[in-house]
């Protein structure tokens, strides 16, 4: 069995955490003999062979993390890769990233290739790697069995799984709830996704209009299922909405790029922006100076909470016990798009 056997194998065998089993392997000082013997019975009993990661920062490691993502040509997550390589080099770590796509066979086959590569650590980019169905989340328990795993803006309870994300589900509900006490009651929810983070923000809008005694409509929450750099085609969607005789005063969006269509929808129609309709996007990316006027958007602290990860992974390899979730709070950044 020692070839399979896992330091996530020895920290359940010995009761102990995996920063523990480390410390153990690493002789380190800073564990209690009691323990120490405990974890080392259970490595002789199985016959374990520690990999790089169980040795920490010794001679073995590779110092090198892996990186996944799905599509680098999205604004939020090229800008997440960015902060997370820089952060990674200041800190003496080469990174090497792996473009997934969306399919599940080749978020597995990437998440393969890093390990055969013998990584320290694998940072996965963006809530898309979680699924709502947890049995399709075992291959993120496996990879954890073998180095510690990082997420971006998910959420995922797991043994050796890091989480640093924004409360997207409270910063999408307060931004709602600015808006109604503006005054506007008609709020069209503009998403593009069903991935964890898509699926709280929709929440938070949901919620904000129950607490204050609107009734969900269903024609108003809206999912785009184009491609994010087709700005176009999000202009053409609202606007199919709007001349279905869907009215609203207000747009809520889930990522800039469907603000600044929705932008682009008001201009072509003479809707005027903020007097006759307000606009909000999300992540407070460089699209939301793109526009005229420029557009309201909630910033999800994306630099904070890369550096932030970063600060976890480097702290876990060092065999210190780091927060297993950390959590941001997103806020709305105004500018001419809105009135409130």
């Amino acid at each position: 069995m020692g070839s399979q056997m896992t330091i996530y194998d020895i920290s359940k065998k010995a009761g102990v955490s995996i920063a523990t089993v480390s410390r153990v392997l690493n002789g380190s000082t800073n564990v209690k003999p009691r323990t120490r013997k405990k974890v080392m019975d259970i490595i002789d009993q199985y016959g374990y062979k520690p990999n790089a990661f169980a040795r920490g920062l010794g001679l073995n490691s590779m110092k090198t993390i892996g990186i996944l993502c799905a599509d680098a040509s999205d604004l939020y997550l090229a800008k997440a890769i960015y902060y997370i390589e820089q952060s990674l080099r200041e800190n003496g770590y080469n990174s090497v990233l792996c473009c997934t796509g969306y399919e599940m066979s080749s978020r597995q086959k990437s998440l393969n290739l890093l390990l055969s590569q013998h990584v320290d650590s694998v940072v996965m980019i963006g809530s898309n790697f979680i699924m709502n169905n947890p049995e399709d989340n075992q291959y993120v328990r496996d990879a954890a069995a073998s180095v510690p795993i990082m997420l971006l803006n998910a959420d995922f309870d797991c043994s050796n799984v890091y989480c640093t994300l924004c409360d997207d589900y409270k910063a999408t509900q307060d931004a709602t709830e600015q808006m109604i006490k503006s005054g506007i009651k008609d709020i069209l929810y503009l998403y593009n996704s069903n991935s964890y983070s898509g699926l709280k923000k929709l929440a938070g809008y949901q919620n904000a209009l129950l607490t204050n005694d609107i009734s969900l409509k269903k024609q108003l929450q809206q999912c785009f299922k184009g491609s994010h750099e087709d700005i176009d085609a999000v202009k053409n969607f609202v606007e199919s909405l709007y001349n279905k005789g869907l009215k609203f005063s207000g747009i809520i969006t889930s990522d800039d790029f469907l603000a600044v269509g929705a932008m682009n929808f008001a201009r072509a129609n003479h809707i005027k922006v903020p007097s006759e309709l307000q606009i909000v996007g999300y992540n407070n990316s460089i699209l939301s100076h793109c526009s005229e006027p420029e557009l309201s958007s909630i910033d999800n602290r994306l630099e904070d909470m890369c550096i932030q990860l970063v600060k976890t992974l480097i702290g876990t390899l060092s065999q210190n016990e780091m927060p297993q979730k950390t959590i941001f709070s997103g806020e709305l950044v105004k500018r001419g798009s809105t009135s409130f």
